[in-house]
């Protein structure tokens, strides 16, 4: 990236100053600027967020210099921008403040496009905490910021943004339920008509089983014989029992409530009854640690466990896996499941947000006309789920249903390159309604 300073600002936080500075690089391979706000004592620390599975206490602090830093830059360049786009709570203030607050010569025409990728995190802090971000009294209300007693930041941005989009179309139709919409979803019924789903897209330079150099031999649609080479390697490496025909189930998690993995954890002794061979690469809830390790150590031979996250490790599972198992609660987009179509490992997915949309599931009418690509179940149960596995488990013993799943699963393409024409659309709407009476989309 290259990145130098190229001057100095200042952010107000809870009426004090702070200190910034402005860092300038290139994208790799473009002449795309990148911008930094570098601010030592909150950003010059382990985590993103926080550490050891907990937020830092000063989260709404450290947020709220990066966006009053990131408008002060703009400020810097004299640059006045047609869209900004926000994601998530950590970025949630510029949509309100933008909407509540007099605006400079640099933001006057300024759209804002505020995407959210998992509802269930939302930036909630104490009322007592609201002069940290500047923002008047009267916002704290339940038509405004205000959230069951406390701040939410994504509600503000929710509410206060030109236009929203969020990750799946699926999960765009499902947040608007109390179901799925975390006590928000009568916000998101309001501004129903501002919100899109656009998915998110997958970097074939890096996710590409033709090209991968983490994995042990690469292969094509064409030519399938390097994943059988993938999947004994990997048996060897984890200590698998080295069965070429039995079938080997992955999954690539965070161990949250959200990935089904109570599910999992039902079902999976019976699944190695039925004879398939099972991996895990995760981290995450100390109980699910506990129960998979436990997994593993019971099946030696039959499931491996690895707890932690080891990337070039993740590259060899999906090559390797026949299947991919992802029995999610609630997936807003997902990118384990296209991995798997690229690398001919036929997903196992519940219906559910961007899982929904990606899937199709194989059935008599869908692999007659060839669009069939995995095994989708809508329950969320231990049952459903092994139903699942064992309609998969039949096609497998089949060669040529199999492969047509894994050749039809390849030739999809869920690039950025569609996700960007959705998001150049999407700004366009943004520009065309600032541009016009000033109303929103």
């Amino acid at each position: 990236f290259g990145f130098r300073a190229i001057g100095d600002g200042a952010a107000s936080v809870g009426g004090a100053r702070a200190p910034v500075q402005f860092l300038e690089g290139r994208l790799p391979g473009t002449a795309v600027p990148v911008y930094l706000i570098a601010h030592a004592r909150s950003f010059d620390r382990p985590g993103l967020y926080g550490e050891g599975g907990r937020d830092y206490p000063d989260n709404l602090e450290r947020f709220t210099v990066f966006c009053r830093g990131t408008l002060a830059l703009l400020r810097h360049l004299g640059w006045p921008p047609q869209v900004l786009h926000c994601q998530d709570w950590q970025t949630a203030l510029p949509p309100v403040w933008l909407t509540t607050e007099p605006r400079d010569a640099t933001t006057a025409e300024t759209g804002t496009l505020f995407t959210v990728h998992n509802l269930a995190y939302q930036g909630l802090f104490p009322p007592e905490r609201l002069p940290v971000t500047g923002l008047a009294a009267d916002l704290f209300t339940p038509r405004g910021i205000e959230f069951y007693g406390k701040i939410s930041l994504l509600k503000g941005g929710l509410i206060f943004a030109d236009l929203l989009s969020t990750v799946s179309e699926q999960y765009a139709r499902e947040i608007q339920t109390p179901e799925f919409g975390c006590g928000l979803e009568g916000v998101l019924r309001d501004r129903a008509h501002a919100l899109v789903g656009i998915l998110n897209g997958v970097d074939y330079s890096t996710w590409d089983p033709a090209t991968d150099r983490l994995i042990p031999a690469t292969y094509t649609p064409q030519n399938l014989a390097g994943k059988a080479v993938c999947k004994d390697d990997l048996r060897r490496t984890l200590g698998l029992a080295p069965e070429p025909e039995t079938p080997l189930a992955g999954m690539i998690t965070r161990l949250a409530d959200q990935k089904g993995l109570d599910l999992v954890a039902a079902i999976i002794e019976t699944v190695l009854e039925m004879g398939v061979q099972f991996t895990l690469l995760g981290t995450g809830d100390p109980a699910y640690h506990t129960r998979f390790r436990e997994i593993g150590e019971q099946h030696r031979g039959r499931a491996a466990v690895t707890l932690g996250f080891d990337e070039a490790l993740a590259h060899r599972i999906e090559a390797a896996s026949d299947m991919f198992l992802m029995p999610s609660r609630y997936e807003p987009s997902g990118l384990n499941q296209l991995y798997s179509l690229r690398y001919g490992t036929v997903p196992i997915v519940r219906k559910t947000g961007g899982l929904a949309d990606t899937i199709v599931d194989a059935t008599p009418g869908s692999l007659a006309n060839g669009t069939a690509t995995g095994f989708v179940f809508e329950d969320y149960s231990p049952d459903a789920l092994l139903g699942a596995v064992t309609r998969a488990l039949v096609a497998f013993r089949k060669p040529a249903v199999w492969r047509q799943l894994q050749t039809t699963g390849m030739r999809q393409d869920f690039s950025w390159a569609r996700s960007a024409d959705r998001y150049i659309a999407a700004y366009r709407r943004v520009i065309a309604a600032r541009a016009g009476a000033g109303t929103r989309p």
